[in-house]
């Protein structure tokens, strides 16, 4: 065997897929509901121009997990806190998009610096510590399978209901306020929101590349539509497929989820840009064609 043959075995191998495909069933059920939450909320996250604040909370995630993989304890549960944490000091301090990134800017080092203490101290199985990273689709039991669930439910009923007047508050704050709208109060609640979806993904894709669910899908959805009913949809059908097709090629291999994920979700944005450039060119064509007298 050629050493471009070993590499491409590790990247990609079926043997016992079928029996492996067992161990992935909880996975595949919190993939799914992850993908809806993680589309739906990076709508607004693309809206609100908040991807720094996904990774700034992604970083507080993964310290709460660490804790709690150290302690042990529920690891999403301490997941969850740590991105709570991290959600309501951005939204109390940042009232302005410098602030913002400036406590995001602070955050991220003290929060990633956290949770190499923690993994540093902590002495059990190497693979535990690397799965918070870079995510691990065996890891999800069935305990966490539940926690997962339960708390995608409430991330969706959330959004659910705050779905219109964040619409309009991410669209147009100014006018929105001056509506009546509470648009700082609805800040702070979609902060938590996002807090408690950065913390899900954490689980299956890792803390260092959230963004690949949480962002990427309704980055590219935006760009082929801009349909209030299209876009939501489009970006959770790309977060699903994302993490899903993510998931069924990491069981084959011996590498991460994570590089399966970001490849996918990378491959449905970048032909996305190329669909929305080539639609606006031919748009703009037409539109610029001379009219017959």
């Amino acid at each position: 065997m050629t050493f471009a043959d070993g590499i491409w075995q590790q990247i990609f191998s079926f043997e016992n897929y079928g029996e492996l495909l067992v161990l992935v069933r909880n996975s595949l059920i919190a993939g799914a509901a992850l993908g809806l939450i993680g589309g739906l909320a990076g709508i607004f996250v693309i809206m609100r121009d908040l991807p720094f604040a996904v990774h700034g909370i992604s970083e507080l995630s993964f310290a709460g997990a660490s804790a709690a993989l150290l302690l042990g304890t529920n690891i999403v549960a301490g997941s969850i806190v740590g991105s709570l944490l991290a959600a309501a000091v951005i939204a109390l301090l940042g009232t302005r998009a410098r602030d913002r990134n400036s406590a995001i800017g602070i955050l991220m080092p003290f929060g990633l610096g956290l949770g190499v203490l923690f993994l540093a101290l902590y002495k059990g199985r190497a693979a535990n510590k690397f799965g918070l990273l870079t995510g691990q689709i065996v890891a999800v039991d069935t305990p966490r399978t539940a926690w997962l669930l339960g708390t995608s439910a409430v991330v969706l009923a959330a959004l659910v209901v705050m779905w219109r007047p964040l619409t309009f508050a991410s669209a147009d704050p100014d006018v929105a306020a001056a509506r009546g709208v509470p648009v700082r109060g609805l800040s702070f609640a979609f902060m938590i929101v996002l807090g408690l979806a950065v913390a899900l993904s954490v689980q299956v894709v890792g803390a260092l590349l959230v963004l690949t669910l949480v962002v990427t899908p309704a980055a590219a959805a935006s760009r082929v539509t801009a349909s209030p009913v299209l876009l939501p949809l489009l970006s959770v059908v790309f977060a699903v497929a994302s993490i899903e097709g993510g998931i069924l090629l990491a069981l084959g291999s011996s590498i991460p989820i994570s590089p399966y994920v970001t490849t996918i979700s990378f491959g449905i944005y970048v032909v996305c840009r190329f669909a929305g450039t080539y639609r606006a060119r031919r748009w703009g064509s037409r539109t610029a064609a001379p009219q017959p007298a």
